[in-house]
Protein backbone atom coordinates (compact mmCIF):
# COMPACT_ATOMS: atom_id res chain seq x y z
CA UNK A 1 0.00 0.00 0.00
CA UNK A 2 2.79 2.50 0.63
CA UNK A 3 3.08 2.79 -3.16
CA UNK A 4 0.10 2.49 -4.43
CA UNK A 5 0.06 6.16 -4.99
CA UNK A 6 2.42 6.53 -7.45
CA UNK A 7 1.24 3.54 -9.43
CA UNK A 8 -2.51 5.11 -9.86
CA UNK A 9 -2.05 7.64 -12.71
CA UNK A 10 -0.14 10.24 -13.93
CA UNK A 11 -2.31 13.33 -14.13
CA UNK A 12 -4.89 14.60 -11.44
CA UNK A 13 -8.57 13.72 -11.59
CA UNK A 14 -11.72 15.28 -10.05
CA UNK A 15 -12.65 12.69 -7.96
CA UNK A 16 -11.94 9.11 -8.02
CA UNK A 17 -14.97 6.47 -7.41
CA UNK A 18 -13.47 3.30 -5.28
CA UNK A 19 -15.92 0.16 -5.17
CA UNK A 20 -15.53 -2.15 -2.02
CA UNK A 21 -17.82 -4.81 -1.20
CA UNK A 22 -17.87 -8.60 -1.20
CA UNK A 23 -18.35 -8.49 -5.30
CA UNK A 24 -16.43 -5.47 -5.69
CA UNK A 25 -18.96 -3.24 -6.35
CA UNK A 26 -19.82 -0.93 -3.68
CA UNK A 27 -19.96 2.53 -5.38
CA UNK A 28 -18.42 5.19 -3.26
CA UNK A 29 -17.50 8.87 -4.35
CA UNK A 30 -14.75 10.57 -2.54
CA UNK A 31 -14.16 14.54 -3.57
CA UNK A 32 -10.54 14.70 -3.43
CA UNK A 33 -10.02 17.88 -5.73
CA UNK A 34 -7.44 17.98 -7.85
CA UNK A 35 -4.88 15.75 -5.87
CA UNK A 36 -2.05 13.49 -6.88
CA UNK A 37 -2.15 11.07 -3.30
CA UNK A 38 -5.26 8.95 -2.96
CA UNK A 39 -3.89 6.48 -0.34
CA UNK A 40 -5.71 8.14 2.39
CA UNK A 41 -8.95 6.93 0.76
CA UNK A 42 -8.34 3.86 0.08
CA UNK A 43 -6.74 3.23 3.42
CA UNK A 44 -10.03 4.05 4.66
CA UNK A 45 -12.28 2.06 2.91
CA UNK A 46 -10.41 -1.24 3.69
CA UNK A 47 -7.83 -2.59 6.21
CA UNK A 48 -6.25 -5.90 4.25
CA UNK A 49 -5.94 -6.25 0.68
CA UNK A 50 -6.66 -9.49 -1.07
CA UNK A 51 -6.83 -9.05 -4.76
CA UNK A 52 -8.66 -12.37 -5.87
CA UNK A 53 -8.18 -12.99 -9.40
CA UNK A 54 -10.64 -14.95 -10.76
CA UNK A 55 -13.78 -12.81 -9.70
CA UNK A 56 -11.93 -9.85 -11.40
CA UNK A 57 -14.71 -10.73 -14.71
CA UNK A 58 -17.38 -11.24 -12.69
CA UNK A 59 -17.08 -7.61 -11.04
CA UNK A 60 -16.65 -6.30 -14.12
CA UNK A 61 -19.53 -7.65 -15.51
CA UNK A 62 -22.34 -7.16 -12.91
CA UNK A 63 -20.23 -3.46 -12.69
CA UNK A 64 -21.56 -2.64 -16.20
CA UNK A 65 -24.77 -3.70 -15.93
CA UNK A 66 -25.54 -1.49 -12.87
CA UNK A 67 -24.23 1.10 -15.57
CA UNK A 68 -21.18 1.65 -13.67
CA UNK A 69 -18.22 2.39 -15.87
CA UNK A 70 -15.22 -0.23 -15.30
CA UNK A 71 -13.49 0.14 -18.50
CA UNK A 72 -10.60 2.20 -17.12
CA UNK A 73 -9.16 -0.65 -15.08
CA UNK A 74 -8.29 -3.78 -17.44
CA UNK A 75 -5.77 -5.24 -15.70
CA UNK A 76 -5.21 -6.14 -11.80
CA UNK A 77 -2.28 -8.02 -10.52
CA UNK A 78 -1.54 -8.67 -7.23
CA UNK A 79 0.72 -5.78 -5.95
CA UNK A 80 0.59 -3.88 -9.51
CA UNK A 81 -2.44 -1.80 -10.93
CA UNK A 82 -2.44 -1.06 -14.47
CA UNK A 83 -4.41 1.77 -15.73
CA UNK A 84 -6.02 3.05 -19.13
CA UNK A 85 -8.33 6.26 -18.18
CA UNK A 86 -10.59 7.52 -20.47
CA UNK A 87 -9.48 10.94 -21.04
CA UNK A 88 -13.25 12.48 -22.29
CA UNK A 89 -14.44 11.43 -18.50
CA UNK A 90 -13.94 13.26 -15.02
CA UNK A 91 -14.44 10.24 -12.75
CA UNK A 92 -11.56 7.53 -12.95
CA UNK A 93 -13.33 4.87 -11.56
CA UNK A 94 -11.18 1.74 -9.96
CA UNK A 95 -12.44 -1.28 -8.94
CA UNK A 96 -11.01 -3.63 -6.27
CA UNK A 97 -12.52 -7.25 -5.29
CA UNK A 98 -11.67 -7.49 -1.30
CA UNK A 99 -11.18 -11.10 0.23
CA UNK A 100 -13.50 -11.33 3.41
CA UNK A 101 -11.20 -13.52 5.34
CA UNK A 102 -10.75 -11.26 8.20
CA UNK A 103 -13.17 -11.48 11.55
CA UNK A 104 -12.52 -7.98 12.75
CA UNK A 105 -15.52 -6.07 11.61
CA UNK A 106 -16.58 -3.34 13.52
CA UNK A 107 -20.06 -3.43 14.26
CA UNK A 108 -23.43 -5.94 12.84
CA UNK A 109 -23.57 -2.49 10.21
CA UNK A 110 -20.03 -3.44 9.12
CA UNK A 111 -21.35 -6.92 8.57
CA UNK A 112 -24.39 -5.97 6.24
CA UNK A 113 -22.33 -3.37 4.45
CA UNK A 114 -19.68 -6.16 3.50
CA UNK A 115 -22.47 -8.19 2.86
CA UNK A 116 -24.64 -6.17 0.65
CA UNK A 117 -23.44 -3.72 -1.48
CA UNK A 118 -25.15 -0.66 -2.97
CA UNK A 119 -23.65 -1.98 -6.47
CA UNK A 120 -25.42 -5.10 -6.32
CA UNK A 121 -28.45 -3.45 -4.83
CA UNK A 122 -28.49 -1.37 -8.06
CA UNK A 123 -28.31 -4.41 -10.07
CA UNK A 124 -30.61 -6.05 -8.33
CA UNK A 125 -33.32 -3.34 -8.69
CA UNK A 126 -33.24 -3.24 -12.26
CA UNK A 127 -33.48 -6.59 -12.43
CA UNK A 128 -36.63 -6.59 -10.16
CA UNK A 129 -38.09 -3.64 -13.02
CA UNK A 130 -37.78 -1.16 -10.38
CA UNK A 131 -36.75 2.64 -10.38
CA UNK A 132 -33.45 3.29 -8.43
CA UNK A 133 -34.38 6.37 -6.42
CA UNK A 134 -31.93 8.56 -4.42
CA UNK A 135 -33.36 9.64 -1.14
CA UNK A 136 -33.69 8.90 2.39
CA UNK A 137 -35.37 5.77 2.23
CA UNK A 138 -32.88 4.25 -0.08
CA UNK A 139 -33.25 0.24 -0.63
CA UNK A 140 -29.95 -0.25 1.32
CA UNK A 141 -31.27 1.24 4.48
CA UNK A 142 -34.78 0.21 4.25
CA UNK A 143 -33.83 -3.12 4.17
CA UNK A 144 -31.19 -2.73 7.55
CA UNK A 145 -34.48 -1.00 8.94
CA UNK A 146 -36.38 -3.92 8.87
CA UNK A 147 -33.50 -6.17 10.44
CA UNK A 148 -32.85 -3.50 13.05
CA UNK A 149 -36.98 -3.59 13.78
CA UNK A 150 -36.59 -7.73 14.60
CA UNK A 151 -33.49 -6.89 16.76
CA UNK A 152 -35.47 -4.53 19.05
CA UNK A 153 -37.45 -5.12 21.28
CA UNK A 154 -40.43 -2.97 20.06
CA UNK A 155 -39.82 -3.69 16.56
CA UNK A 156 -42.39 -0.71 15.44
CA UNK A 157 -42.13 1.54 12.32
CA UNK A 158 -41.69 4.86 14.78
CA UNK A 159 -38.98 2.98 16.26
CA UNK A 160 -37.20 2.08 13.68
CA UNK A 161 -37.21 5.88 11.92
CA UNK A 162 -36.21 7.21 15.31
CA UNK A 163 -32.81 5.15 14.74
CA UNK A 164 -32.16 6.50 11.72
CA UNK A 165 -32.59 10.10 13.13
CA UNK A 166 -30.05 9.43 15.58
CA UNK A 167 -27.46 7.87 13.13
CA UNK A 168 -28.06 4.39 13.48
CA UNK A 169 -28.10 3.64 9.33
CA UNK A 170 -26.02 6.87 9.04
CA UNK A 171 -22.74 5.23 6.79
CA UNK A 172 -25.70 4.00 4.49
CA UNK A 173 -27.51 7.17 3.40
CA UNK A 174 -27.04 8.75 0.34
CA UNK A 175 -25.72 12.17 -0.43
CA UNK A 176 -29.54 14.16 -0.67
CA UNK A 177 -30.62 17.16 0.45
CA UNK A 178 -32.67 16.26 3.77
CA UNK A 179 -29.54 13.90 4.80
CA UNK A 180 -27.17 17.12 4.09
CA UNK A 181 -29.87 19.24 6.21
CA UNK A 182 -30.16 16.57 8.98
CA UNK A 183 -34.00 17.16 8.00
CA UNK A 184 -34.98 13.67 7.92
CA UNK A 185 -38.72 13.75 9.50
CA UNK A 186 -39.77 11.44 12.31
CA UNK A 187 -42.77 10.34 10.58
CA UNK A 188 -43.65 7.07 9.51
CA UNK A 189 -45.21 7.51 6.08
CA UNK A 190 -42.15 7.93 4.04
CA UNK A 191 -40.22 4.38 5.52
CA UNK A 192 -43.84 2.69 4.87
CA UNK A 193 -44.54 3.37 1.53
CA UNK A 194 -40.49 2.45 0.82
CA UNK A 195 -40.97 -0.82 2.82
CA UNK A 196 -43.80 -1.68 0.35
CA UNK A 197 -42.36 -0.38 -2.98
CA UNK A 198 -39.34 -3.21 -2.17
CA UNK A 199 -39.77 -5.82 -4.40
CA UNK A 200 -39.87 -9.50 -3.02
CA UNK A 201 -37.23 -10.59 -5.73
CA UNK A 202 -34.49 -7.58 -3.89
CA UNK A 203 -35.33 -9.45 -0.34
CA UNK A 204 -34.83 -12.67 -1.44
CA UNK A 205 -31.51 -12.21 -3.36
CA UNK A 206 -29.95 -9.92 -0.03
CA UNK A 207 -31.12 -12.67 2.04
CA UNK A 208 -29.09 -15.70 -0.21
CA UNK A 209 -26.49 -13.43 -0.58
CA UNK A 210 -26.12 -12.48 3.54
CA UNK A 211 -26.37 -16.43 4.45
CA UNK A 212 -24.23 -17.23 1.86
CA UNK A 213 -21.51 -14.44 2.42
CA UNK A 214 -21.64 -14.87 5.72
CA UNK A 215 -20.96 -18.74 5.54
CA UNK A 216 -17.58 -18.19 3.90
CA UNK A 217 -16.61 -16.06 6.46
CA UNK A 218 -17.14 -18.05 9.61
CA UNK A 219 -16.05 -21.62 7.50
CA UNK A 220 -13.09 -20.51 5.53
CA UNK A 221 -12.33 -23.63 4.88
CA UNK A 222 -12.92 -25.28 1.94
CA UNK A 223 -13.60 -29.25 1.57
CA UNK A 224 -15.37 -30.16 4.56
CA UNK A 225 -18.62 -30.65 4.39
CA UNK A 226 -21.20 -28.50 6.37
CA UNK A 227 -24.23 -30.64 8.58
CA UNK A 228 -27.94 -29.11 8.33
CA UNK A 229 -30.07 -29.55 10.87
CA UNK A 230 -34.23 -29.73 9.10
CA UNK A 231 -36.97 -29.00 11.39
CA UNK A 232 -40.27 -27.60 10.75
CA UNK A 233 -42.31 -24.72 12.67
CA UNK A 234 -46.00 -22.94 12.34
CA UNK A 235 -46.57 -19.35 12.76
CA UNK A 236 -49.47 -17.23 13.26
CA UNK A 237 -50.47 -14.29 11.35
CA UNK A 238 -52.43 -11.50 11.31
CA UNK A 239 -55.64 -12.08 10.12
CA UNK A 240 -56.42 -10.53 6.51
CA UNK A 241 -58.39 -10.88 3.74
CA UNK A 242 -55.61 -11.77 2.12
CA UNK A 243 -53.22 -13.94 4.51
CA UNK A 244 -56.96 -15.68 5.48
CA UNK A 245 -57.42 -17.12 1.61
CA UNK A 246 -53.33 -17.68 1.46
CA UNK A 247 -52.92 -19.64 4.63
CA UNK A 248 -56.62 -21.28 5.77
CA UNK A 249 -56.89 -20.85 9.84
CA UNK A 250 -57.31 -24.27 12.06
CA UNK A 251 -60.65 -25.87 12.27
CA UNK A 252 -62.56 -28.80 14.14
CA UNK A 253 -65.60 -29.81 15.44
CA UNK A 254 -65.95 -26.44 17.29
CA UNK A 255 -65.54 -24.13 14.09
CA UNK A 256 -62.95 -22.08 12.59
CA UNK A 257 -59.94 -20.60 14.03
CA UNK A 258 -59.51 -16.98 14.39
CA UNK A 259 -55.88 -16.66 13.27
CA UNK A 260 -54.19 -17.73 9.79
CA UNK A 261 -51.15 -20.49 10.25
CA UNK A 262 -48.55 -20.85 8.14
CA UNK A 263 -46.06 -24.44 8.29
CA UNK A 264 -42.15 -23.51 7.55
CA UNK A 265 -39.40 -25.84 7.29
CA UNK A 266 -36.02 -24.49 8.13
CA UNK A 267 -32.12 -25.84 7.74
CA UNK A 268 -29.55 -24.10 10.19
CA UNK A 269 -25.75 -25.10 10.30
CA UNK A 270 -25.32 -27.27 13.02
CA UNK A 271 -21.69 -25.21 14.43
CA UNK A 272 -22.34 -21.53 13.91
CA UNK A 273 -26.47 -21.67 13.90
CA UNK A 274 -26.54 -19.41 10.75
CA UNK A 275 -30.12 -20.56 9.03
CA UNK A 276 -31.09 -21.05 5.52
CA UNK A 277 -33.47 -19.67 3.58
CA UNK A 278 -36.83 -21.16 4.79
CA UNK A 279 -39.48 -22.31 2.91
CA UNK A 280 -43.08 -22.12 3.87
CA UNK A 281 -46.51 -23.07 2.54
CA UNK A 282 -50.35 -23.02 4.21
CA UNK A 283 -50.90 -25.95 6.75
CA UNK A 284 -54.48 -25.96 6.35
CA UNK A 285 -56.91 -25.82 3.27
CA UNK A 286 -56.89 -27.25 -0.14
CA UNK A 287 -53.49 -26.40 -0.82
CA UNK A 288 -51.75 -27.61 2.71
CA UNK A 289 -48.50 -28.96 2.18
CA UNK A 290 -46.13 -31.04 4.62
CA UNK A 291 -42.75 -30.78 6.05
CA UNK A 292 -41.80 -33.21 3.95
CA UNK A 293 -42.47 -31.08 0.62
CA UNK A 294 -40.91 -28.74 1.98
CA UNK A 295 -37.87 -29.72 3.05
CA UNK A 296 -37.16 -30.78 -0.72
CA UNK A 297 -37.76 -27.29 -1.12
CA UNK A 298 -35.96 -26.49 1.19
CA UNK A 299 -32.35 -28.66 -0.44
CA UNK A 300 -31.70 -26.58 -2.76
CA UNK A 301 -30.02 -23.72 -1.03
CA UNK A 302 -27.60 -25.99 0.73
CA UNK A 303 -24.13 -25.88 -0.69
CA UNK A 304 -22.56 -28.81 -2.44
CA UNK A 305 -21.81 -32.31 -0.16
CA UNK A 306 -23.70 -30.80 2.64
CA UNK A 307 -25.51 -33.49 5.39
CA UNK A 308 -29.15 -32.80 6.15
CA UNK A 309 -29.59 -34.36 9.67
CA UNK A 310 -33.29 -34.85 10.08
CA UNK A 311 -35.56 -36.37 13.27
CA UNK A 312 -38.59 -38.92 12.71
CA UNK A 313 -40.21 -36.86 10.89
CA UNK A 314 -38.17 -36.72 8.12
CA UNK A 315 -37.30 -40.13 8.36
CA UNK A 316 -39.03 -41.04 5.45
CA UNK A 317 -37.81 -41.83 1.80
CA UNK A 318 -39.07 -38.94 0.27
CA UNK A 319 -36.57 -37.04 1.93
CA UNK A 320 -33.60 -39.50 0.96
CA UNK A 321 -33.88 -39.64 -1.87
CA UNK A 322 -34.72 -36.24 -2.87
CA UNK A 323 -31.14 -35.54 -1.05
CA UNK A 324 -29.34 -38.49 -2.50
CA UNK A 325 -30.66 -36.50 -6.23
CA UNK A 326 -29.02 -33.82 -5.16
CA UNK A 327 -25.64 -35.23 -3.81
CA UNK A 328 -26.40 -34.32 -0.21
CA UNK A 329 -25.81 -36.94 2.33
CA UNK A 330 -28.19 -37.59 5.46
CA UNK A 331 -28.45 -39.08 8.56
CA UNK A 332 -31.91 -39.18 9.46
CA UNK A 333 -33.73 -41.31 12.72
CA UNK A 334 -35.99 -43.93 11.90
CA UNK A 335 -39.24 -44.73 13.65
CA UNK A 336 -38.95 -48.38 15.35
CA UNK A 337 -42.18 -49.60 12.96
CA UNK A 338 -39.52 -48.42 9.92
CA UNK A 339 -36.76 -49.68 11.01
CA UNK A 340 -37.63 -53.23 11.96
CA UNK A 341 -39.50 -52.93 7.96
CA UNK A 342 -35.95 -52.29 6.46
CA UNK A 343 -34.11 -54.46 8.45
CA UNK A 344 -36.35 -57.14 9.77
CA UNK A 345 -36.32 -57.98 13.84
CA UNK A 346 -33.68 -56.01 15.77
CA UNK A 347 -32.34 -57.37 18.98
CA UNK A 348 -29.16 -55.81 19.57
CA UNK A 349 -27.34 -52.64 19.09
CA UNK A 350 -24.95 -52.56 15.61
CA UNK A 351 -25.11 -51.94 12.11
CA UNK A 352 -26.87 -53.10 8.84
CA UNK A 353 -26.24 -52.88 5.13
CA UNK A 354 -29.82 -51.51 3.08
CA UNK A 355 -31.07 -50.50 0.21
CA UNK A 356 -34.49 -48.76 0.92
CA UNK A 357 -36.88 -49.23 -1.95
CA UNK A 358 -40.25 -47.32 -2.45
CA UNK A 359 -43.37 -48.65 -1.54
CA UNK A 360 -46.64 -48.02 -2.53
CA UNK A 361 -47.27 -45.48 0.39
CA UNK A 362 -43.83 -43.65 0.00
CA UNK A 363 -44.18 -39.85 -1.84
CA UNK A 364 -47.01 -38.47 -0.20
CA UNK A 365 -50.27 -38.02 -1.89
CA UNK A 366 -48.97 -37.24 -4.82
CA UNK A 367 -46.79 -39.58 -5.17
CA UNK A 368 -43.25 -38.18 -5.55
CA UNK A 369 -41.49 -40.23 -6.27
CA UNK A 370 -40.75 -43.08 -8.91
CA UNK A 371 -41.55 -46.70 -8.73
CA UNK A 372 -37.79 -47.64 -8.61
CA UNK A 373 -36.69 -45.15 -6.32
CA UNK A 374 -33.63 -46.46 -3.88
CA UNK A 375 -31.16 -45.35 -1.70
CA UNK A 376 -28.26 -47.23 -0.26
CA UNK A 377 -27.17 -46.61 3.35
CA UNK A 378 -26.98 -48.30 6.67
CA UNK A 379 -28.80 -48.24 9.59
CA UNK A 380 -27.28 -47.94 12.78
CA UNK A 381 -28.98 -49.47 15.74
CA UNK A 382 -27.61 -48.09 19.47
CA UNK A 383 -29.43 -48.07 23.02
CA UNK A 384 -28.66 -44.21 24.15
CA UNK A 385 -29.57 -42.68 27.65
CA UNK A 386 -28.91 -44.53 31.49
CA UNK A 387 -30.88 -45.96 33.63
CA UNK A 388 -35.06 -46.65 32.52
CA UNK A 389 -34.79 -43.61 30.78
CA UNK A 390 -32.51 -45.87 27.64
CA UNK A 391 -34.21 -45.73 24.52
CA UNK A 392 -33.25 -47.48 21.12
CA UNK A 393 -31.92 -45.01 18.57
CA UNK A 394 -32.10 -46.01 14.83
CA UNK A 395 -30.21 -43.52 12.13
CA UNK A 396 -30.17 -44.61 8.34
CA UNK A 397 -27.20 -42.84 6.86
CA UNK A 398 -25.20 -42.84 3.78
CA UNK A 399 -21.93 -41.52 5.51
CA UNK A 400 -19.11 -43.02 6.26
CA UNK A 401 -18.36 -42.26 9.73
CA UNK A 402 -18.51 -44.78 12.58
CA UNK A 403 -21.61 -45.78 14.42
CA UNK A 404 -20.29 -44.21 17.61
CA UNK A 405 -19.18 -40.68 15.44
CA UNK A 406 -23.13 -40.53 13.59
CA UNK A 407 -25.07 -41.19 17.20
CA UNK A 408 -22.93 -38.25 18.63
CA UNK A 409 -23.87 -36.21 15.62
CA UNK A 410 -26.98 -36.96 16.12
CA UNK A 411 -26.97 -35.72 19.75
CA UNK A 412 -26.66 -32.05 18.12
CA UNK A 413 -29.76 -32.24 16.75
CA UNK A 414 -31.53 -30.25 19.86
CA UNK A 415 -30.46 -27.23 18.86
CA UNK A 416 -32.51 -26.66 16.18
CA UNK A 417 -35.29 -26.65 18.85
CA UNK A 418 -33.15 -23.51 20.77
CA UNK A 419 -32.41 -22.02 17.10
CA UNK A 420 -36.56 -21.99 16.67
CA UNK A 421 -37.00 -20.30 20.21
CA UNK A 422 -34.70 -17.69 19.13
CA UNK A 423 -36.53 -17.07 16.01
CA UNK A 424 -39.83 -17.27 17.38
CA UNK A 425 -39.26 -15.58 20.41
CA UNK A 426 -36.45 -13.46 20.27
CA UNK A 427 -36.89 -12.18 16.81
CA UNK A 428 -40.64 -12.14 17.66
CA UNK A 429 -41.64 -14.65 14.74
CA UNK A 430 -43.96 -16.45 16.15
CA UNK A 431 -47.26 -14.08 15.96
CA UNK A 432 -46.37 -11.97 12.10
CA UNK A 433 -48.12 -8.63 12.01
CA UNK A 434 -47.78 -8.32 8.53
CA UNK A 435 -50.83 -7.56 6.58
CA UNK A 436 -50.46 -8.91 3.30
CA UNK A 437 -48.55 -11.84 1.55
CA UNK A 438 -46.38 -9.75 -0.24
CA UNK A 439 -45.06 -8.08 3.07
CA UNK A 440 -45.50 -10.93 4.60
CA UNK A 441 -42.23 -12.18 2.87
CA UNK A 442 -40.33 -9.53 2.91
CA UNK A 443 -40.57 -9.47 6.77
CA UNK A 444 -40.00 -13.40 6.85
CA UNK A 445 -36.78 -12.91 4.98
CA UNK A 446 -35.31 -9.83 6.65
CA UNK A 447 -35.94 -11.43 10.35
CA UNK A 448 -34.16 -14.73 9.21
CA UNK A 449 -31.33 -12.02 7.68
CA UNK A 450 -31.08 -9.98 10.88
CA UNK A 451 -31.18 -13.53 13.25
CA UNK A 452 -28.09 -14.48 10.69
CA UNK A 453 -26.29 -11.28 11.60
CA UNK A 454 -26.18 -11.60 15.42
CA UNK A 455 -25.20 -15.54 14.83
CA UNK A 456 -21.97 -14.39 12.95
CA UNK A 457 -21.52 -12.07 15.86
CA UNK A 458 -21.91 -14.94 18.44
CA UNK A 459 -18.94 -16.95 15.91
CA UNK A 460 -16.97 -13.72 15.99
CA UNK A 461 -17.00 -13.53 20.04
CA UNK A 462 -16.71 -17.13 20.43
CA UNK A 463 -13.84 -17.58 17.64
CA UNK A 464 -12.34 -14.51 19.53
CA UNK A 465 -12.67 -16.29 22.68
CA UNK A 466 -11.65 -19.93 21.33
CA UNK A 467 -14.90 -21.67 22.33
CA UNK A 468 -17.71 -23.48 20.71
CA UNK A 469 -20.01 -20.43 19.39
CA UNK A 470 -22.83 -22.93 20.73
CA UNK A 471 -21.95 -22.44 23.83
CA UNK A 472 -23.40 -18.69 23.91
CA UNK A 473 -26.89 -17.54 24.71
CA UNK A 474 -28.76 -16.24 21.62
CA UNK A 475 -30.49 -13.40 23.75
CA UNK A 476 -28.10 -12.40 25.83
CA UNK A 477 -25.42 -11.53 23.08
CA UNK A 478 -28.42 -9.81 21.56
CA UNK A 479 -29.09 -8.08 24.53
CA UNK A 480 -25.32 -6.63 24.59
CA UNK A 481 -25.73 -5.44 21.01
CA UNK A 482 -28.81 -3.49 21.57
CA UNK A 483 -27.04 -1.94 24.44
CA UNK A 484 -23.87 -0.89 22.66
CA UNK A 485 -25.61 0.77 19.86
CA UNK A 486 -25.45 4.47 21.37
CA UNK A 487 -21.70 3.76 22.02
CA UNK A 488 -20.98 2.20 18.43
CA UNK A 489 -23.31 5.36 16.84
CA UNK A 490 -21.32 8.29 18.84
CA UNK A 491 -18.05 6.73 17.89
CA UNK A 492 -15.67 9.86 16.01
CA UNK A 493 -13.06 7.98 14.50
CA UNK A 494 -12.71 4.17 13.13
CA UNK A 495 -10.31 3.58 15.80
CA UNK A 496 -12.50 4.46 18.89
CA UNK A 497 -15.53 2.56 16.61
CA UNK A 498 -13.46 -0.42 16.68
CA UNK A 499 -12.60 -0.32 20.04
CA UNK A 500 -15.65 -0.19 21.13
CA UNK A 501 -16.64 -3.13 19.29
CA UNK A 502 -14.01 -5.09 20.80
CA UNK A 503 -15.38 -4.50 23.89
CA UNK A 504 -18.75 -5.96 22.28
CA UNK A 505 -17.34 -9.17 21.65
CA UNK A 506 -15.37 -9.54 24.71
CA UNK A 507 -19.15 -8.87 26.72
CA UNK A 508 -20.76 -11.40 24.37
CA UNK A 509 -18.18 -13.86 24.80
CA UNK A 510 -19.19 -13.96 28.40
CA UNK A 511 -22.69 -14.73 27.66
CA UNK A 512 -22.75 -18.75 27.86
CA UNK A 513 -24.88 -20.81 28.51
CA UNK A 514 -24.79 -22.70 32.39
CA UNK A 515 -22.90 -26.41 32.36
CA UNK A 516 -25.58 -28.90 33.33
CA UNK A 517 -24.99 -32.13 34.54
CA UNK A 518 -28.44 -33.31 33.41
CA UNK A 519 -30.38 -31.92 30.21
CA UNK A 520 -32.91 -29.86 30.73
CA UNK A 521 -36.71 -30.75 29.90
CA UNK A 522 -38.48 -28.81 27.52
CA UNK A 523 -42.48 -29.90 27.10
CA UNK A 524 -44.34 -28.58 24.75
CA UNK A 525 -46.34 -26.04 25.69
CA UNK A 526 -48.64 -23.10 24.21
CA UNK A 527 -47.10 -19.93 24.05
CA UNK A 528 -49.13 -18.31 26.40
CA UNK A 529 -51.06 -14.66 24.94
CA UNK A 530 -51.04 -11.55 26.57
CA UNK A 531 -54.61 -10.69 27.48
CA UNK A 532 -56.18 -8.00 25.74
CA UNK A 533 -58.11 -4.84 26.86
CA UNK A 534 -62.10 -4.43 24.96
CA UNK A 535 -62.07 -1.35 23.24
CA UNK A 536 -63.69 1.75 24.42
CA UNK A 537 -67.55 1.85 22.78
CA UNK A 538 -68.72 4.94 21.63
CA UNK A 539 -71.27 6.75 23.30
CA UNK A 540 -74.20 7.04 21.15
CA UNK A 541 -76.71 8.66 23.28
Amino acid sequence: MAGLANLLIAEAVTDVAIEVGAFGIRLQEFPIGRRWNVEEVINCAVAELEIEQASIRRVQNRSQSCGVQCDAVHELRLGTIVAKPAESRKTLCWVYVWGMTSPDWNSILDLYQKTVSVGVLCYWQKQAGTKVRRGVYSAQVVLWLMMLQRLQAGGTLAHAVQLLMQGAAEPLLQNCKRVRQRRISARTGGYCQARQKLPKLLCRQVAQEIVEQLRKILHPEEGQPSVFLLDGSTLELEHGGDLVSCYPPAHNQHGRSHWPVLRMVVLHDVDSGLAQEPCWGPMYGAHAVSEQYLAEKAMASLPANAVILGDRNFGVLWVAYAAQQRGLGVLLRLTEARASKLAGRIAQPGEHRILWKASRWDGGKDRCLPPDAAVQGRLIVARVGRGKSKQWLYLFTTLDLSAKALVELYGRRWNIETDLRSLKRTVRLHHMTAKSEEMLEKELRMAVSAYNLVRAVMCLAARRSRMDPRQLSFSQVLNVVNCAWPKLIAAATSQEHHREFARVLEFAAQCTLPRRSKRRSYPRLLWRRRPAFPYRKENTK
